[in-house]
């Protein structure tokens, strides 16, 4: 396997003026790990993957793969082994052939290509189906057949661009489960593309997050859910996304507050930065929690279970808010249910800037544990 580096990459299909895919792309993919790229529809998450395989040509920076300038190489030099959304299955041909034909093309000995597919096909739980045809596979078999056939090249890196997609909300789970024990078995260089912030939860070691060809945030998945470094990244992670209001901070009676209309929050001292007035005060729905006796208090519009958990739509100080409550049979549209704000919870990014106002030596801040799973606040955390 190998390590990855992509120092200043940009991708621009218009030439030197742009407009640009990617810009400034810089990024360590270590030996073994599995990254994600994770963005909406056009912010070059998958440009960036097919420049990593050859397949577009890069406009300015380098590419290095286990320690080779690979920038300019054509994709048959790179060792890379690269997995589509459609599979690119051949038709006619049966899944043993479809896994070998890459090897035979190379000139691979027949004993050799044989030892390697079968290996793939045990690993992929695939040797039942050798001989069916590409007809003959559900959609699973058919993606885990293009997994085998990029398995057997033995690749320093493997590229996987949004390969669950067409897949259903059931098989998504198996398959993004075998592609994580896989890469676990495997110690794999890997790099997933998605536009589903869960599958990037999920597999990743680490995610990029990315938006109009910018990276917006690296990091661990927790990291990013815990301490966002921007708005875009604080809605984009995490389901439902975090409430987001925009207020002003003030002190009052000595007190750091930010008070967006009506609704005064309180907020922790020391953790954010109050050079700036205008802020977005952001909480995500499932660090809402009940608490009587609270100042605060939302009006439900629209409730939706879903088992474990109870979702709610409301207001809170005329603010409307998603809340995210362990199972609660009771609840229904129009109730008046007393809430919490927790401080430990809270987020502040400049009005602006759209950047985080959280203090760089406030790490500790978020790593705290409330009862908020059962939608129950903790008595430390209520609203003043």
């Amino acid at each position: 396997m190998a390590r990855i580096t992509l120092q200043n990459v940009s991708k621009s299909f218009g030439g030197s003026r742009g407009p640009w895919a990617v810009q400034d792309f810089s990024l360590d993919v270590e030996d073994g790990e599995l990254i994600v790229f994770v963005g909406p529809s056009g912010c070059g998450k998958s440009t960036t993957l097919r420049m990593l395989a050859g397949l577009d040509e890069v406009t300015s920076g380098r590419i290095m793969i286990g320690g080779r300038d690979v920038t300019t190489l054509p994709p048959k030099d790179r060792n890379i082994a690269m997995v589509f959304q459609n599979y690119a299955l051949y038709p006619q041909k049966t899944v043993y052939d479809n896994m070998s034909f890459g090897l035979r093309v190379r000139g691979e000995a027949k004993d050799e290509i044989d030892r390697r597919v079968r290996a793939a096909a045990a690993r992929l739980d695939l040797e039942p189906l050798l001989d069916r045809k590409p007809r003959q596979l559900s959609g699973g078999q058919m993606q885990r057949v293009a997994l085998g056939r990029a398995l057997v090249r033995d690749p320093d890196v493997f590229l996987l661009d949004e390969p669950l997609s067409n897949l259903d909300a059931k098989l998504r789970v198996k398959m993004r489960e075998e592609i994580a024990t896989l890469h676990a078995r495997l110690g794999a260089t890997m790099i997933f593309v998605t536009h589903d912030q869960v599958e990037a939860m999920t597999l990743g070691d680490r995610i990029v997050i990315m938006r109009d060809g910018w990276i917006q945030q690296v990091g661990k998945p927790l990291d990013l859910y815990d301490r966002p470094e921007n708005t875009f990244v604080a809605a984009f992670i995490g389901s439902p996304e975090m409430n987001l209001l925009e207020g002003t901070m003030v002190r009052e009676a000595g007190e750091l507050k930010v008070r967006a209309s009506d609704l005064p929050v309180s907020m922790p001292e020391g953790v954010f930065s109050e050079e700036e007035k205008g802020v977005t005060l952001g909480i995500r729905p499932e660090h809402i929690t009940i608490s009587e006796g609270s100042p605060f208090e939302m009006t439900v519009s629209l409730v939706e279970q879903i088992g474990a958990q109870t979702y709610v739509l409301g207001t809170i100080g005329g603010h409307r808010m998603r809340a995210v409550f362990g199972r609660k049979d009771d609840v229904e549209p129009g109730d008046k249910i007393p809430v919490a704000l927790p401080k430990r919870r809270l987020h502040l990014f400049g009005r602006e800037s759209g950047r985080t106002l959280r203090i760089s030596n406030s790490s500790d801040y978020q790593q705290g544990r409330s009862t908020h799973e059962h939608g129950q606040a903790n008595p430390a955390e209520v609203q003043t």
